[in-house]
């Protein structure tokens, strides 16, 4: 996206550029934060990664 800003533009219309180009984007990605809380450890994450990264060994 291309947006030309002139010369003595002023705050108020840059503003509202911006906001228009921040309505425009949709965000990238999976929304990781309605999975907060759905899984239950039984060791200590920290201790699992540990595990997995040594079973290349």
């Amino acid at each position: 996206m291309v947006t030309t800003l002139r010369q003595g533009a002023t705050k108020k219309t840059i503003r509202s550029i911006l906001e228009n180009m921040a309505k425009e984007l949709k965000p990238k990605g999976v929304d990781v934060y309605k999975y907060v809380g759905k899984i239950s450890l039984k060791k200590d994450a920290l201790n699992i990664q540990r595990e997995l990264r040594n079973e290349w060994e």
